[in-house]
């Protein structure tokens, strides 16, 4: 697993970030709070159980740092061990103490091409098809793969978010986007360009996940009916 980060970026981390590093998960529900960070290190992102950080010195890797307590480093780690090298994943570089170092990944991702009104080439998408069956053919199974976690660099897909492809669910995320984008973004918004509201991207969210989540209820309830005729 691991590829030999620079010996001075592991010092720094080791040194100055761990010790130095204030965050704060109250709600598993909710991002992770960085109340501190030591210079030079800069924050890139935060998820519900870890944040991701970066040191100007060293920009083509980041660091992802899970919470204490937080779950998901030991499957996340084996996920990265499965998948080996692909160009539309990321790759573990360094793999210790709650901690992963990893090759960054550039980008836009697809929600945020759709507010900055970027085209999106199908090829991004044929990207992503392959990146996905390629996993399953490494024993994964691809988890909560959705408009923030995929991207678009130089009119290539990549995958961001690994963490969830050991989970043995059905997820439709990816196939109900790929409807979207054949049946609604090609025909229609991609020849307009527009650029859609933040505001309503996280209307269509929320309305997505409740609609989900209703399919999901209808689901359950004809099973147990079925069940109890049987």
């Amino acid at each position: 697993m691991d590829k030999s980060p620079p010996t001075q970026m592991l010092e720094s981390i080791y040194q100055e970030l761990l010790p130095k590093l204030q965050i704060e998960s109250i709600n598993p529900r909710n991002p992770i709070k960085i109340s501190h960070i030591p210079a030079p290190w800069q924050p890139l992102g935060a998820g519900n159980y870890a944040v991701v950080v970066y040191h100007p010195d060293y920009p083509d890797c980041v660091v992802k740092i899970y919470a204490p307590g937080r779950p998901g480093y030991d499957e996340e780690v084996e996920v990265y061990r499965r998948l080996g090298y692909h160009p539309a994943f990321s790759e573990c570089l360094y793999a210790r103490d709650d901690f992963l170092i990893l090759k960054r990944l550039y980008g836009t991702t697809l929600y945020d091409c759709m507010h900055l009104g970027l085209p999106i080439p199908q090829q991004v998408i044929l990207d992503i098809d392959e990146a996905l069956k390629y996993a399953e053919s490494r024993g994964l199974h691809p988890q909560d793969v959705h408009g923030r976690n995929v991207m678009m660099y130089q009119n290539r897909g990549l995958v961001v978010d690994i963490s969830d492809f050991l989970h043995i669910e059905n997820c439709s995320k990816w196939n109900d986007l790929k409807k979207a984008y054949y049946w609604l973004y090609r025909p229609l918004l991609s020849p307009l360009r527009l650029r859609v509201p933040y505001s309503t991207l996280d209307m269509v969210r929320k309305f997505y996940r409740i609609a989900t989540a209703l399919k999901n209820s209808v689901y359950l309830l004809i099973r147990k009916l079925l069940r109890l005729r049987s």
